[in-house]
């Protein structure tokens, strides 16, 4: 097993070292581009078919509606607002969405993710440029197709020869800034990522206001451009993101062990840094190397998971060579496979969240900052939490740290892959979420610690050993992860005031409620509730048919069956000390 030289992990080539590194990230566009241009293509048609059909309607039957017959009054309402500063503040807005400077933006920005970082960005260059190409050419199908005069006011800008609706100084702003946003926001670190990333989503909306007030456009011309720019920015980003991964945990131990450069046998007991390379950035392994340093740790010993062996066998090698601390650098899987490896073995363990989800550690309380959190857990102490046993159909059993489920959150991980997570961060989950509502919903039974059998239909079960996600939404607001127990959410809801409801239910919280218990909550067909908790130490879940299934946001096989059992502190964990 190799050992690191002091600040600097091993493997990590020095200064002067050329080559490339073992498990490093490729930036490369897709294969199957034919395929991928193929969808773009006709997603593109039903896009161009959406905003005629708008056009078409705003300027024929929907003419004499509101608010269609409020927009004269907008527009002569601005015009008497003109000032001589306001106009000034206007021609800057309307500039940031002219076609030259669009092109020029683009053009650079493109360049710099080609040629700044140390490999090539093709797949956000091309994100980028498709994504404002093909707003442009949408935009020139809807004038060909709606005639739409422009406004009766004053204009402070020549009319170009084209129909007033949709604003191509809008769309060709949302296609680029809101593009480069979501580019900032995957790829930046520290305090300005969100400050950037907010200051580029709103200039859109500084270009549609001040092409409103310059007399250019109606209101709806300068909307219908924000979601043809954002139309396709959806449309090109789940053709070069959305590629999912479908894994089945393995049977058993992985035999490989990590090839060896030194001997760590006599060592008193290591520290070994268990890395995720794909989401874990060179930058952040020196800044761990030199954490460790200054926490008396001289000798820690880096190695790499791979796609074949994604922690397992580095944590069985580690507990074989007798080390004292395990450091986990990773997302939830890589979190996830570690734990299901050190369960029960006593050994604790360090978590450094270099994920999407970071789940588990947002949980129990840990920065998110690689450093910091690697920095958080070597001043406090080890603590016990409890893992989740899990196994079903076609997979054997494994550990989980956060939370599985069945059906749409399931669908919604199948549908985001490791691109469009690396790339866009959280809002992945989010895209691949608008293409999952319609999950058709399932019947199961839920049998919860030898209880009598629970029959419901449902779009989602979701099983938890912690309760909160992403953006600080409490899913499961009872969960715990030192509790002895496990939590369920059951959500069914049905028409638009189910879904009203089921979502005032998660989005408030009903953490100061009584859990429900299979003792206190209603058989028979089903619950009226959109959405149901329960808490228990073994579940059974049996559906009507194989349907999607996630452990720690990584989907597996689908299936008819889960079998899930809490296993009390079966996990020391590095945590902080508790503030008086």
């Amino acid at each position: 097993m190799p050992i690191a030289a002091p600040g600097r992990p091993a493997g990590m080539p020095g200064p002067g070292a050329t080559g490339t590194r073992r498990g490093s990230r490729t930036f490369g566009l897709p294969r199957g581009l034919g395929g991928m241009a193929g969808r773009i293509a006709a997603l593109t048609v039903g896009q161009a078919a959406l905003m005629v059909g708008a056009g078409l309607l705003i300027t024929g039957p929907a003419a004499h509606i509101w608010p269609m017959t409020a927009e004269d009054r907008v527009d002569e309402g601005l015009e008497h607002l003109r000032t001589g500063a306001l106009t000034t503040v206007s021609f800057i807005g309307s500039e940031a969405g002219n076609t030259l400077t669009v092109i020029a933006i683009t053009l650079l920005a493109c360049l710099g993710l080609v040629f700044i970082p140390r490999l090539p960005m093709w797949r956000q260059t091309a994100f980028l440029a498709v994504s404002v190409a093909l707003q442009a050419l949408v935009f020139l199908v809807i004038t060909l197709s709606v005639d739409r005069q422009r406004p009766h006011v004053h204009r402070l800008d020549a009319s170009p020869p084209t129909s007033s609706y949709t604003s191509g100084h809008t769309g060709a702003a949302t296609a680029l800034y809101a593009g480069l946003a979501f580019l900032a926001l995957s790829r930046m670190r520290g305090p300005w990522r969100r400050i950037t990333g907010t200051l580029l989503l709103l200039l859109p909306l500084f270009v549609a206001l001040s092409r409103l007030y310059r007399g250019m456009h109606h209101p709806t011309d300068v909307v219908g451009g924000m979601v043809n720019g954002g139309l396709s920015l959806v449309i090109v980003g789940y053709a070069l993101f959305a590629r999912p991964e479908v894994i089945v945990p393995p049977a058993g131990r992985p035999e490989r062990a990590v090839p060896a450069a030194g001997h760590t046998a006599d060592l008193p007991g290591t520290v070994t840094v268990i890395v995720n390379p794909t989401v874990t950035r060179l930058q952040d392994q020196q800044a761990l190397s030199a954490v460790l340093e200054r926490h008396g740790h001289h000798r820690a010993v880096f190695v790499e998971t791979t796609a074949e062996d994604p922690g397992a066998g580095q944590s069985a090698q580690a507990l074989a060579d007798g080390a004292r601390l395990i450091v986990v650098c990773g997302g939830d899987g890589t979190v996830r496979t570690v734990a299901d490896a050190l369960a029960g073995s006593g050994v604790p363990l360090a978590i450094v969240p270099s994920g999407t989800g970071n789940l588990l550690a947002r949980n129990l309380g840990l920065p998110l900052a690689p450093a910091d959190a690697l920095d958080a857990a070597l001043r406090g102490a080890p603590r016990p939490i409890d893992l989740a046993r899990i196994e079903g159909d076609d997979f054997p059993a494994t550990h989980f740290t956060a939370m599985a489920g069945a059906g749409l959150d399931a669908a919604i991980m199948e549908k985001t892959g490791d691109r469009a997570k690396s790339v866009l961060g959280w809002p992945a989950y989010a895209l691949a979420g608008l293409s999952s509502l319609t999950t058709p919903p399932m019947r199961l039974t839920v049998r919860l610690d030898g209880a009598p059998a629970l029959h419901r239909t449902a779009r989602m079960v979701l099983l938890g050993n912690v309760g909160t996600v992403q953006g600080g939404a409490t899913l499961l607001p009872p969960a715990r992860p030192d509790d002895g127990l496990l939590d369920l959410m059951i959500l069914d809801p049905h028409g638009p005031s189910g879904w009203l409801r089921a979502l005032t239910t998660v989005l408030l919280g009903r953490g100061g409620t009584p859990r429900p218990t299979p003792l206190n909550t209603a058989e028979g067909g089903g619950g009226t509730l959109p959405v149901e908790y329960f808490t228990f130490r073994r579940a059974e879940l049996r559906f009507d048919a194989p349907r999607p299934r996630e452990i720690d946001g990584d989907p597996v096989i689908p299936g008819s069956r889960l079998t899930v059992k809490v296993a009390p502190g079966a996990l020391n964990v590095m945590l902080p000390p508790k503030e008086a």
